[in-house]
């Protein structure tokens, strides 16, 4: 080899050890490394991103606790429905074109239109209030069988509970409106809970239908009306999307009312029993971060709560002259003064 030979030869092999060494430092990637693949999920929603904040929040303080972090290494096309869940089909449609890796519905509807979107992308519930099984969405808890899986609410048992709280509170109470919103799959099991309990109780209920927001004072007029005594609320995007709105118009009908989630009495609502449904949204990660590492819906358990908070707002309770026993307040978890 001439004296030119080796020194190209010994130029070639400098120039290409120095790049081994820059792409070990990641400073510059070998030709043949490709950069790891940035996942893309949907978040399908009802409501507005407004509403949906504070759960959105959970979602992504979880995937925090699981290393990623948005806009660096997950990236999340929302959809919102803003309070018409026919426009739902159609916004699942389009993030299942953007062919994202896995999709994040929000409110039973949009897990509904998910579902029927697409049979193929994961898709993992934030908090479901219908019954998974009963609704056809999964075979069982154990083993969800398809593409589908996540948390579960099981708020539909917690009816009668919601109308002994009422009973033990509010005196000769014997009428109690129930909001009813038949877009959401969510109603069906929870009215049969309410109407089996209901006759055992001695109560008598009313329904008011709700489908989107501006239905709900009409509602609130409507149990005044027929003299209901106190109202309950299952589980609905359309009321936790917006609960100073309910609380409000709950205490200017002077309404006693419970509702499934805490926001609801934060908000300056009576009572609320039910999940922590920003910790369900949080935990829900675990189940994206399996299934983004290679893991199958269809082997992942749906997760049921495994507590739920009991929230007595005082405030509320003087305002519509009530006074809570003192065996119903040992039973709060949190008592706002």
């Amino acid at each position: 080899m001439g004296a030119l030979s080796r020194r190209q030869f010994l130029q070639g092999s400098l120039a290409l050890a120095g790049c081994s060494l820059l792409a070990g430092c990641g400073q510059l990637p070998l030709p043949w490394q490709q950069p790891a693949k940035v996942p893309r999920i949907g978040f399908l929603a009802v409501g507005t991103r407004e509403g949906r904040q504070f759960l959105i929040d959970g979602l992504l303080r979880g995937l925090r606790e699981h290393g990623y972090e948005e806009g660096r290494n997950i990236l999340i096309e929302y959809r919102f429905s803003d309070d018409r869940n026919e426009r739902l089909p159609a916004l699942a449609a389009e993030v299942v074109a953007l062919e994202v890796d896995l999709i994040v519905a929000s409110g039973s509807p949009a897990s509904f239109a998910a579902r029927d979107a697409t049979g193929t992308i994961p898709i993992v519930m934030g908090s479901l209030a219908a019954n998974p099984v009963e609704t056809g969405l999964i075979e069982s808890l154990a083993r969800p069988g398809g593409n589908i899986t996540g948390m579960t609410e099981m708020s539909s048992q917690l009816s009668v509970k919601w109308l002994e709280l009422l009973k033990e509170i509010v005196p000769g109470l014997t009428r109690v409106a129930a909001f009813w919103n038949p877009e959401n799959p969510a109603y069906g099991s929870a009215w049969r809970e309410l109407g089996a309990g209901a006759p055992r109780l001695g109560v008598e209920l009313v329904r008011l239908e709700v489908r989107v927001p501006e239905d709900l004072e009409g509602a609130f007029e409507g149990a005044t009306r027929q003299r209901a005594g106190a109202l309950v609320m299952p589980a609905d995007p359309l009321i936790l999307n917006r609960p100073r709105m309910v609380a409000d118009l709950a205490l200017k009908y002077r309404l006693p009312a419970i509702y499934g989630f805490r926001q609801f009495a934060d908000a300056g609502g009576l009572l609320s029993y039910g999940l922590d449904v920003v910790d369900s949204y949080r935990r829900a990660a675990t189940h994206v971060d399996k299934i983004l590492k290679g893991a199958k819906p269809a082997d992942l358990p749906m997760e049921q709560p495994t507590k739920f908070d009991f929230v007595i707002n005082l405030n509320t309770a003087r305002a519509l002259g009530l006074t809570i026993p003192q065996e119903v307040l040992m039973q709060a978890t949190e008592v706002i003064q």
